[in-house]
């Protein structure tokens, strides 16, 4: 299937964020009213880049995994969190509150699972006010819209300088 997959890549994806750059520039702006949003309802950065983190998980999106793996440690998230978060449900090491976060994102990501979105919502609505609630989703929304933007035109995914260094 891979071979199959290979053999009918053309070569060089298009950079759709560099070809429709005013497409990209509106998806950059709802990102930047989202992270408004967020905060003003009291997530943290922290949080914010660790459900960033869980979605492009979930999407494959090596790009945006190695983007947002780096702003969440510099949020100060842990890497032991980070290593366990593919199996969150299987550790105490998130709150009530982060866990009904990452399964309302998970939902989110995934909402033809109708019985897991409908469980996601109703344990959200348990831990989380409106507002976290609405920012929660719309965290997921546009991270997977920028998970698509990535995905799709194959941004590379460079070494980095190590965390803490220009």
């Amino acid at each position: 299937m891979a071979e199959t997959a290979a053999a009918t890549d053309t070569g060089r994806r298009v950079y759709v964020d560099k070809q429709s750059p005013g497409a990209y520039r509106a998806l950059t702006a709802t990102a930047e009213a989202v992270r408004d949003v967020a905060a003003e309802a009291g997530l943290d950065r922290a949080l914010v880049e660790l459900l960033n983190v869980r979605v492009s998980q979930l999407n494959a999106c090596a790009y945006c995994l190695s983007l947002h793996t780096r702003a969440a440690l510099r949020a100060g998230e842990t890497a032991q969190r980070l290593g366990v978060l593919p199996a969150w449900r299987d550790t105490e090491l998130f709150t009530p509150r982060e866990r009904a976060a990452l399964a309302l994102a998970e939902a989110t990501t995934h909402p033809a699972d109708a019985d897991a979105q409908t469980t996601a919502y109703a344990q959200a609505r348990a831990v989380l006010s409106d507002d976290e609630l609405s920012a929660v989703i719309w965290v997921a929304i546009t991270m997977n819209a920028f998970n698509r933007v990535s995905v799709m035109s194959k941004h590379p995914v460079r070494g980095a300088a190590p965390l803490g260094t220009a």
